[in-house]
């Protein structure tokens, strides 16, 4: 069981949004009333005084997250974020969603190779990228930002999009 707890945990943590209890028994393999257990237990070792984490269980949804008490390093954190200029992974990331979105998170990180869970975070709390049903697309406060209209404005848009149809295609094909 306690491995089953290490799995769910990290699972927990590479996944960094809400994942579903479905989804969970799907990916690690078990029963639901496994997962139940394994949730439980998860739980008290995070209510320990001395952790960082807490689990949010609700609506059949899983999620770790940081304790409410340590809001203010939390606030701090995305205050720093917000004051620093975007790294260039993040300006990577966001050309990708400007000229592939909407995107999943999968996706674009099957596209840049890497985890991508905690650019998108900072993409979003700068308002730069929005996120509706699972899927990103760069925001009108970009857009404006940028002064654009509409994505198909961006350089050589029309362009890109007509390899990435190609690519699509030939993906089909194969």
């Amino acid at each position: 069981m306690n491995n089953l707890i290490a799995k769910l945990e990290a699972l927990l943590f590479l996944h960094g949004e809400p994942i579903s209890i479905k989804k969970a028994t799907q990916i690690l393999k078990i029963k639901e009333e496994e997962l139940n257990q394994a949730v439980q237990q998860l739980d008290q070792l995070l209510t320990q005084d001395n952790r960082g984490l807490c689990l949010l269980n609700n609506s059949g949804s899983l999620q770790l997250i940081t304790k409410p008490e340590l809001s203010a390093l939390v606030k701090q954190l995305v205050k720093q974020d917000l004051q620093n200029d975007l790294t260039p992974a993040a300006l990577e990331s966001v050309s990708i969603i400007a000229y592939s979105g909407p995107i999943s998170r999968e996706k674009l990180e099957y596209i840049r190779g890497v985890n991508c869970t905690f650019i998108l975070r900072s993409l979003l709390v700068r308002g730069l990228i929005n996120k509706q049903d699972d899927q990103y697309q760069v925001s009108f406060d970009l857009l404006k930002h940028l002064g654009l209209s509409d994505v198909n404005q961006l350089p050589e848009y029309k362009k890109y999009q007509t390899i990435k149809q190609k690519l699509n295609t030939n993906e089909t094909l194969s």
